[in-house]
């Protein structure tokens, strides 16, 4: 028998992430989608409560809680004799889900939580993690250059005594303005190909390090998404994350780490945004006289009452592969193909619930009336940033069939 309830610890922080959510985020969720870059200030608050979680050993609310376990013998041991463990990915999935439900563009904005905090706890030395364990890290992959192909960076590192010196240009980087740090991938070596791509820490205040400008956006407007110039960028020889040394056989699975961590949150996201469409759906389909049973069959009910458990069952689908690579990452088992069916699935999901509870809901939906449009609009970059839809089933493809990327592209 499986027990799909979520363990006692997780449930306290993930309703307290949800209270974030409702009595934070959702007052002021139109208000920032309408005033663009405009900075939330009603999020300092949290920076400190976030920063007083984490001090008293509190599960942290966004995506810094996820990556490795703080003690992972203590974790393996824990594993070993009760057969499966909970920590730090579970909880942070969980906190991302409810925090989405109340706002995904303000959730990527929360201080000192960005997708850059993920990527350090995956990879990051011990040394490194007590550096950067309180910092606010973006995560700059992307270059005007390629797309989804992250093997593909043209941005350089290159030693010089004490320091890596980076050039080059990073496009759609989230909180790119507002953090204090951001996470570089750069390559030390292009004639190694992708075995030589590394992550770089670079601090904000680090020389030749600049904003370009701001994008404006479909959605997750109340997110600051910035293009970034690295122009002689100074950062400090131990802030490469993880071993220098480039392992050709090994290739770009050090840095691909990251994602396997990653991905689960974004659809984590995914299903935050989609639980809040279907609820709103549910009371507006309510309210119009639409019964939704189930008891009897959807083929004798309601169009929008069939239809809507039909989204029900996706959600459910999306919510529960979330759960499974998030599981996996905390119990130390490979969860590469995983991740990449959790994030195609409630990526999809997502951006199709939404839309379609839009068009259910009609002219309400169509509105500024109530946040259904809005959703609508904020799901469509789950779906694509992260790794595309399109990108997450070739891995899935290559992980089933058994292919390198080399034989399936």
């Amino acid at each position: 028998m499986i027990n799909l309830e979520l363990p006692k610890k997780l449930r306290a922080s993930a309703n307290q992430a949800h209270q974030v959510a409702q009595e934070i985020f959702r007052p002021i969720s139109r208000k920032y989608d309408l005033a663009e870059h405009d900075y939330p200030v009603e999020l300092d608050a949290m920076a400190a409560m976030v920063e007083g979680l984490a001090d008293s050993g509190t599960q942290k609310i966004g995506g810094a809680a996820g990556g490795r376990s703080d003690d992972s013998e203590k974790d393996a041991h824990a594993t070993e004799l009760l057969g499966n463990a909970n920590g730090g990915n579970m909880s942070a999935l969980l906190n991302t889900l409810e925090t989405s439900w109340g706002d995904v563009g303000l959730m990527l904005s929360i201080p000192y939580q960005g997708l850059g905090n993920a990527a350090i706890a995956a990879v990051a030395t011990d040394e490194q993690l007590e550096r950067f364990g309180k910092v606010w890290a973006a995560m700059a992959i992307t270059e005007p250059s390629f797309g989804s192909d992250s093997a593909a960076v043209t941005t350089t590192a290159v030693r010089d005594g004490d320091e890596w010196v980076l050039n080059g240009e990073k496009i759609f980087v989230t909180a790119g303005q507002r953090s204090t740090h951001i996470v570089v991938w750069a390559t030390v070596d292009k004639s190694l190909g992708r075995a030589a791509i590394k992550s770089f820490v670079v601090p904000r205040d680090a020389p030749g390090l600049s904003v370009a400008r701001l994008e404006h956006k479909l959605g997750i407007k109340a997110s600051d998404t910035a293009v970034l110039l690295l122009q002689d960028c100074r950062i400090p020889a131990d802030n490469i994350l993880g071993s220098p040394e480039v392992n050709v056989e090994k290739g770009f699975a050090g840095v691909m780490q990251t994602f396997d961590n990653t991905r689960p949150l974004v659809a984590a996201m995914a299903v935050g945004v989609a639980r809040a469409a279907l609820e709103e759906l549910r009371t507006i389909l309510t309210d119009a006289g639409v019964e939704i049973s189930y008891d009897t069959p959807a083929n004798n009910q309601h169009a929008a009452a069939a239809e809507f458990l039909r989204m029900e069952a996706d959600y459910e689908a999306a919510y529960l592969l979330s759960l499974r690579a998030a599981w996996m990452a905390d119990n130390k088992k490979p969860n590469s193909l995983e991740a990449s069916m959790s994030k195609a699935k409630a990526g999809r999901t997502g951006t199709d619930l939404t839309l379609k509870a839009v068009e259910l809901a009609g002219a309400i939906g169509y509105s500024q009336r109530s946040l259904l449009e809005k959703w609508g609009r904020d799901s469509k970059i789950l779906d694509i940033f992260e790794g595309t839809q399109q990108i997450q089933q070739l891995i899935v493809a290559r992980r089933v069939l058994g292919k390198t990327s080399a034989e399936l592209k």
